[in-house]
């Protein structure tokens, strides 16, 4: 059964829009439809009826709790998610936003925030001082290596070159149809920026 909060965060990701875009259109704050989507808060009558015409669904669909209940997922399929632990929760939130040109679509105050990808994929980041009980000190920064393929890499790599967000390597050809350059975040976790043969 779906909540109202998970309605429109669906109907949200499906638009394509990030919390803060839809809290532009609907002239209220990020925080407020981040709370909304968690269940926090609810949004008032008027601000259903905007979303109503935003996602061109009724508002009855938005506010039913029983209406387009997704199919049970299969257990053997995974809903594929990385979690980064970071050490500045707030500067590597902002290298992220910069870098995905997309603000995290959720947002929690103990440290951790996620941005989406499409149905089941999802880049989490995670502030270690607030994961009470767990224990990801590791033995070096290197914690994760993010994977990301992108068509036109030279394209890419100019535009995260200007972004200024952090160390980068040149473009590496790996061989033929693999080229590739690292960039590092805030607490050098590794990104790994990926293209084809399609270099212009």
């Amino acid at each position: 059964m779906l909540s109202i909060g998970m309605k429109i965060q669906e109907y949200r990701v499906k638009h394509g829009f990030s919390q803060e875009m839809l809290a532009d259109k609907l002239g209220v704050s990020r925080q407020s439809v981040s709370k909304w989507e968690v269940g926090l808060t609810l949004p008032e009558i008027d601000k259903i009826m905007a979303m109503s015409v935003l996602f061109s669904v009724s508002t009855d669909e938005l506010l039913s709790m029983n209406g387009n209940v997704p199919p049970k997922p299969n257990n053997n399929q995974f809903h594929f998610g990385i979690y980064l632990i970071v050490k500045d929760f707030n500067k590597s939130k902002c290298f992220y936003e910069k870098l995905l040109s997309s603000s995290a679509s959720i947002v929690s105050p103990n440290g951790f925030a996620q941005f989406y990808f499409g149905n089941n994929r999802c880049l989490s980041i995670m502030n270690e001082s607030n994961l009470q009980g767990h224990d990801y000190s590791g033995t070096g920064d290197h914690k994760f290596v993010i994977n990301l393929w992108i068509d036109n890499l030279r394209a890419e790599y100019e535009r995260v070159k200007s972004l200024n967000i952090g160390k980068h390597t040149e473009i590496i050809r790996l061989h033929l149809n693999y080229h590739f350059f690292n960039l590092y975040d805030p607490d050098n976790n590794v990104i790994e920026i990926t293209g084809g043969n399609k270099m212009e």
